[in-house]
């Protein structure tokens, strides 16, 4: 058991900070995709020593399956940079929420080692309506964007403005997921989440040039940052 625990920490650690420049995904119909942003805190290393020792080991039994990550490099919207983003992926919402119900009867300190091993943790989870396949190429410029809306009329006229937009400097949607579910305490839940891939920083460069922080006045909150 313990070569097997140890086995699947080390397949994590390959995935989530893998230097290969180009990270596919591949999910099937059912399945369920978290978003996880994360900070380590000053205790990181210690802390996360007893988590691959206890947490993870039952991620695995609910059918956690590890997924490439990405590091946050610059904030571009909103008040916060995390270090890491990273994706995961379950076998459906009954094995994810299963977790999510159990995890403290078989960890108790639970909350308390998610608290001391990182300073920042958030998370949406998605179940899939339909397969989903999609590539990130860090050799191109992506951007990370959350939206979170103030009502529904003048969000979807919003959003449709801005897609149009992304379209004509160049940018490509590599994923789009609306409102997801997140566990109390672990909060980050757009009204939409995105990730658009321009061709170079350039490019990127003048669709921000149009769209400065008051272009996003009609939302309630909006959070932007580049993974490499």
């Amino acid at each position: 058991m313990k070569k097997s625990v140890l086995f699947l920490f080390t397949f994590i650690l390959v995935n989530v900070y893998s230097q290969q420049n180009v990270k596919s995904f591949n999910f099937k119909k059912g399945e369920v995709l978290d978003i996880i942003l994360l900070t380590g805190s000053p205790e990181f290393k210690e802390g996360f020593e007893k988590y691959k020792k206890t947490i993870l080991p039952v991620g695995f039994e609910y059918g956690y399956q590890p997924q490439p990550g990405f590091k946050a490099s610059k904030l571009i919207l909103g008040n916060y940079l995390p270090k890491s983003f990273l994706i995961g992926k379950w076998g459906n919402k009954e094995k994810r929420e299963n977790f999510l119900e159990n995890i403290v009867n078989r960890v108790p300190d639970f909350h308390k080692q998610r608290r001391s091993t990182f300073a920042y943790f958030g998370l949406s989870y998605y179940t899939l309506s339909k397969d989903l396949k999609f590539t990130v190429n860090l050799n191109t410029y992506n951007v990370v964007t959350s939206f979170w809306k103030k009502n529904n009329t003048d969000f979807y006229t919003f959003t449709k403005q801005w897609e149009k937009d992304v379209f004509a400097t160049g940018g490509k949607f590599i994923l789009k997921l609306p409102k997801g579910i997140s566990p109390v305490g672990y909060n980050y839940n757009p009204d939409l989440f995105t990730i658009i891939e321009w061709k170079n920083k350039s490019d990127y460069e003048k669709f921000v040039e149009k769209h400065p922080l008051g272009f996003y006045s009609k939302l309630k909150n909006v959070h932007q940052f580049i993974i490499d």
